[in-house]
């Protein structure tokens, strides 16, 4: 609905980026009035790098189909990084283990709690050790399954059945999980779905339009809930 994209377009550009870089710290950043997704650069033997074409892909997407001014080039960025806080919104993706140092858990827990959002893409095999890491950031908290009315799945388009299902893995059903600080959704993990494949160059798994669409979709769903909330 168009005043839908009205809306988010007046959040995003007048509270969006001016208020994360009001309540943390400021850093390098190309192109601030513009969007773009940060991929989190990781060590312990996780591919953070998997999935070259799906970011550029997103974000094409997003430039066609919203109002959000859009950088269209990813960047990638570790926590301990100058410009870490630059970015409001971070993509993690692989398939293996995750481990990160006290000061990196340190970092991110200050810039999950200060405005900044991590959506994290489960290629195969990630849950053990995000789940593990993510209670190290925080301690008190768990990641819980998001119900099919929450927000992220009708903020733009409608998803009533959740996350899509793109890829077999296990073949079990698709579920998000999230991790809430003050009401706030910080965390967002999709389990068993793999949207960040389905934003890749059709070539790459020979998805179906449909579920490329789906996938490209949902994306657009989980920036703008992080933008607007």
């Amino acid at each position: 609905m168009w005043w839908k994209k009205t809306i988010i377009l007046i959040v995003f550009l007048l509270i969006g980026f001016s208020a994360f870089a009001q309540r943390i710290e400021t850093g390098k950043n190309p192109n601030p009035s513009a969007f773009t997704i940060a991929r989190l650069k990781y060590g312990v033997g996780g591919d953070w790098y998997w999935g070259s074409s799906a970011i550029p892909n997103m974000l094409k997407f997003l430039k066609e189909n919203t109002n959000i001014p859009v950088n269209e080039e990813e960047v990638r960025v570790s926590i301990l990084d100058d410009d870490f806080f630059s970015y409001p919104f971070l993509f993690m993706t692989g398939h293996g283990n995750i481990k990160f140092t006290d000061a990196e858990l340190e970092r991110l827990r200050n810039y999950l709690t200060h405005g900044g959002f991590l959506f994290a893409n489960d290629s195969y095999g990630l849950r053990e050790a995000f789940f593990r890491e993510m209670k190290r950031v925080f301690p008190d908290k768990d990641l819980v399954e998001l119900p099919f009315s929450h927000g992220i799945y009708h903020c733009y388009y409608d998803f009533p059945n959740g996350l899509p299902k793109i890829h077999k893995h296990d073949g079990k059903p698709p579920q998000g999980f999230g991790i809430f600080y003050e009401g706030r959704l910080v965390v967002f993990y999709d389990y068993e779905c793999d949207i960040g494949d389905g934003w890749e160059d059709p070539q790459v798994y020979n998805d179906p339009p449909e579920k490329r669409e789906a996938a490209l979709k949902m994306g657009v769903n989980i920036i703008t809930w992080a933008l607007e909330n």
